[in-house]
């Protein structure tokens, strides 16, 4: 292990830090491929989110309550989480996915239902840093915190009273047990971890160190949040989650990698979807795609995060646009471009002024170490 004490103090200011971050060598070092050694666990789990999709949606569209599948399509997110726990622990994990995603769901819709737009930023900056909290407490694993910020931004759409809310939330709840549901019968099929192979599993660190981080996303989401807000962006979540991206990754050089590859990977994706959602897909097409989609994500992502946020933020935009058809995907495409290149800058900006010496410490030690 790199002794950080051993690393000089002028190494490690935040100018030095951006120099560093900034290095050519760097930066080409964020989009080189890496192993998969667990595609498999990563493919069950897109394979059963999917699924989970491809059985609810439907049914939701041929039922009374049509307008509730976007809800339900979060519900079926939930089957991402736990990939590379033990059976239990893949359980557990699935179940507290699904509970935070309702809570989500159903604190945001009630917020929704005030007019005030800093009240729904406020609630958008205290989601980020909790579901942050949330996630790496219990250990959910891939694809963290951003899933349940996409479903409170959705949620914040405004409800049209209580019984909406309820809607929503139970709409949310059903499709969520039925994850639950596919993943246990299909559980068998997952590679499991053993004594001579383990699968890969992020160190928890400590209160303390979990707190800090979460108060740090908490303020660049917000910072993120109000410049798209005051841009006139009609979904600023889109900018906090780009900023909470950035901001959720453990070290500076992998805030740094995050940044670059979300805005990659959300300038091709958005071409993506700008291409898809100009032919105005029925919403069984939508369905497929987000079965496709889905399956693309994760045979890619493990390889590198932007290849993968380039089948992401089609699924994200096909989303939103089945939850509401009317949007124009033309133009959801290109401001979603704008805002997660905005989140992502000041993800990074946030990343290292509100950093620690300890942190500026690491980059300078893995940068010395890597030179």
């Amino acid at each position: 292990m790199t002794d950080l004490s051993k690393t000089p103090r002028h190494l490690s200011s935040r100018r030095e830090a951006l120099r560093h971050l900034f290095a050519p060598d760097h930066l080409a070092a964020g989009f080189r491929l890496g192993p998969q050694p667990y595609l498999r666990n990563s493919l069950l789990a897109g394979f059963q989110a999917g699924i989970t999709a491809a059985i609810a949606l439907p049914l939701v569209l041929l039922s009374p309550w049509a307008h509730m599948v976007g809800f339900a399509a979060l519900g079926g997110m939930v089957a991402l989480f736990g990939r590379f726990d033990t059976t239990a622990g893949r359980l557990r994990v699935v179940t507290l996915a699904a509970l935070t995603q309702i809570a989500m769901v159903m604190v945001l819709s009630l917020v929704s239902l005030s007019p005030s737009p800093w009240l729904h930023l406020g609630a958008l900056t205290l989601a980020c840093g909790l579901a942050y909290l949330v996630a790496i407490s219990g250990r959910f694993g891939p694809p963290g915190a951003l899933i349940f910020v996409f479903a409170g931004g959705a949620a914040l759409v405004p409800a049209s009273g209580l019984g909406d809310v309820a809607e929503r939330s139970i709409a949310t709840a059903v499709v969520a047990t039925l994850a639950f549901v596919v993943c246990l019968a299909t559980e068998w099929l997952r590679q499991r971890p053993t004594p001579e192979r383990p699968l890969p599993v992020e160190p928890l660190r400590p209160m303390s160190h979990r707190l800090i981080a979460s108060g740090r996303i908490m303020a660049g989401c917000a910072v993120a949040l109000v410049v798209s807000h005051l841009w006139g962006a009609s979904h600023p979540v889109w900018a906090g989650m780009g900023a909470l991206l950035v901001l959720q990754g453990p070290f500076l050089h992998i805030n740094m990698h995050r940044a670059q590859q979300r805005m990659a990977g959300a300038v091709v994706g958005s071409l993506l979807a700008w291409v898809i959602l100009a032919q105005e897909p029925g919403p069984m097409v939508i369905i497929a795609l987000i079965f496709v989609l889905q399956m693309c994500t994760e045979l890619v992502i493990g390889a590198n995060y932007w290849l993968g946020q380039i089948f992401v933020t089609p699924m994200a935009l096909i989303m939103s646009y089945l939850a509401a058809p009317g949007l124009s995907g033309a133009q959801m495409a290109p401001e979603r471009v704008l805002d997660s290149l905005l989140g992502v800058v000041i993800g990074i900006a946030a990343a290292v002024l509100l950093s620690t010496l300890d942190d500026r410490h690491h980059l300078a030690a893995v940068r010395t170490k890597g030179a």
